[in-house]
C-alpha cells in the first residue's frame, strides 16, 4: 500500500513524497482435519508401511492416501465409495496440505481387498500409547475395562461365521475409563470366545481389570492374581459358592445401588484346587430392584468401592455406540473380510485422533458430539479449540479514509 504526500523545501520548491506500507501478512491456519491428522507421524508411519511391503500392489495409491480416505470416511459419515470419493475430491484445494490426491473409487476398492491390516493396527497402537502418555494421572489408580461388541453382517457376507445369534465379526476392546481410551484392539469373527482373547491380554500388576461373566475362566483369574493384579466381574449364576467369613460394611449405599451382602467365598464344587486364591462375593440391589453377584479378589477396597468399578462398564458402552454409529451396515465399504477390518480399525483410529485433539485443546463434550460437530467443519480452516465457539456476529473492521487507491496530498 502506497501513500504519497507534497513537500515543501525553505526555496518553496514542492517535491512528491511516495511511503509504501507492507500489508499486514495473513498466517495460514489448517484444516480440521489436517489439524486432527497431525499426531501420527509421517515417518514412522512410512517406516512401517516399509516393513509390511503395503504399497506393494498399489503403487499409485499409497498406504498414507488409503489412511487417510478411510479416516476422512469415518469423520464425514460417507455411507458408501461414490460419496467418499466426490466428498473428498471436491476439496481438492486441501490435498496438499493433507499429503494426498485424487481419489479413484476402483482403485479405492482394490486396496480395501488388499492393503496389509497390520499397517492399520500398528498405527492404532503408537496413537494409544501417545494417548495414554498424554492423558495419564500420576497417582490414579490403574483400572481396565475388558468387553466385547458384535459387528452384525447378516446375510450381505457370505463367509462370516455364526455364532448362534449373529453373522458376523466382533470387536475386543480393552478400555481405560479414566484416559477415556481404548488401549487395546482385536477383531475377530464372532464365533470366538471373549475370553480367549481376554487370556492374550498383558497383566500389569497394581492393575484392576474389570469385565462381564462372559470372561469366567479360572485359570486365568488366577493368573491376574499371582500377578498383583486385580479382577472384578459378574458372578455366572452356575457357580456354587460357600461363604467362610461374613464382612461388615458402614457404606452400603452407592450411586444407584446397595450392598446388600458381603462375605468371603470358596467354591463349594470339586473345583476348589484350581482356584487356590482368596474370592470375594458382593450383592448388590440396584434401584430398579435387580440384584447383581460380583466376585473379585480385591480384599482391600470397600464393597462400595467395588461395585462402582463395576458400574463403570457403562463408559465402554458409550465407545460402542460411537463405534455402531460410525460403522452400520449400510455404511460399509467393502464385504470382503480386509475391508471390514481395515474400516473398523480406521474408526478406532479417528476415535483416538478425536481424544488426543479434544485433550490438546482442552474441548469438553462427549466423543460423539464432537465428531458431530467435526464432521459439519472437516475443511474448514479454523482451530479444533474455537469449534464451538460461533463466528463473531460484528466483525472488527480497520477503517478506511476514503478509497485506498486516492493519493493523499498534505500541504504544509
Amino acid at each position: 500500500m502506497s501513500r504519497c504526500m507534497l513537500g515543501r523545501t525553505d526555496a518553496n520548491r514542492y517535491f512528491l513524497v511516495v511511503e509504501t506500507q507492507k500489508e499486514p501478512s495473513m498466517r495460514f491456519t489448517d484444516s480440521i482435519f489436517a489439524s486432527l491428522l497431525e499426531p501420527i507421524n509421517r515417518r514412522q508411519f512410512q517406516t512401517v508401511v516399509d516393513g509390511s511391503d503395503g504399497d506393494a500392489y498399489d503403487k499409485s495409491f499409497k498406504s498414507w492416501d488409503h489412511l487417510v480416505a478411510l479416516i476422512y470416511a469415518q469423520l464425514s459419515g460417507a455411507d458408501g465409495l461414490r460419496r467418499l470419493v466426490a466428498g473428498f475430491n471436491a476439496n481438492s484445494q486441501h490435498h496438499y496440505h493433507l499429503g494426498t490426491d485424487r481419489l479413484s473409487r476402483s482403485t479405492l476398492s482394490d486396496a480395501n481387498a488388499r492393503r496389509p491390516v497390520g499397517i492399520f493396527s500398528q498405527t492404532f497402537a503408537r496413537l494409544s500409547a501417545m494417548a495414554d502418555r498424554q492423558m495419564r494421572c500420576e497417582g490414579a489408580e490403574m483400572v481396565r475395562l475388558i468387553d466385547s461388541s458384535p459387528v452384525p453382517l447378516h446375510k450381505v457376507c457370505s463367509w462370516a461365521a455364526w455364532n448362534g445369534r449373529i453373522r458376523g465379526m466382533k470387536l475386543h476392546v480393552v478400555y481405560d475409563p479414566l484416559a477415556d481410551i481404548p488401549t487395546a484392539i482385536e477383531v475377530t469373527p464372532a464365533n470366538v470366545n471373549d475370553v480367549e482373547i481376554g487370556r492374550q491380554v498383558p497383566i500389569k500388576a497394581g492393575t484392576t481389570y474389570v469385565f462381564d461373566k462372559g470372561y469366567c475362566r479360572f485359570d486365568w483369574w488366577q493368573k491376574i492374581n499371582d500377578t498383583a493384579a486385580f479382577f472384578v466381574t459378574r458372578a455366572k449364576t452356575s457357580i456354587r459358592l460357600r461363604a467362610i467369613k461374613h464382612r461388615t460394611n458402614r457404606k452400603r449405599k452407592g450411586d444407584g445401588f446397595k450392598v446388600i451382602a458381603d462375605d468371603e467365598v470358596v467354591l463349594a464344587s470339586k473345583g476348589d484346587s484350581r482356584l487356590p486364591i482368596p474370592l470375594r462375593r458382593i450383592k448388590i440391589r440396584r434401584e430398579n430392584g435387580g440384584v447383581v453377584t460380583l466376585l473379585t479378589n480385591d480384599l482391600a477396597r470397600t464393597a462400595v468401592e467395588i461395585a462402582a468399578l463395576y458400574k463403570s462398564r457403562w463408559q465402554i458402552e458409550l465407545l460402542f455406540r460411537w463405534i455402531k454409529q460410525h460403522l452400520d451396515i449400510r455404511k460399509f465399504l467393502g464385504t470382503n473380510e480386509n475391508a471390514i477390518r481395515l474400516q473398523i480399525l480406521a474408526a478406532m483410529i479417528a476415535y483416538l485422533l478425536l481424544r488426543i485433539a479434544a485433550r490438546a485443546n482442552c474441548v469438553t463434550m462427549l466423543p460423539l458430539r464432537l465428531a458431530e460437530l467435526v464432521s459439519q467443519f472437516l475443511f474448514t480452516r479454523r482451530s479444533i479449540a474455537t469449534i464451538t465457539k460461533p463466528p463473531p456476529v460484528n466483525p472488527s473492521r480497520r477503517q478506511q479514509r476514503g478509497s485506498p487507491d486516492q493519493m493523499e496530498l498534505c500541504y504544509a
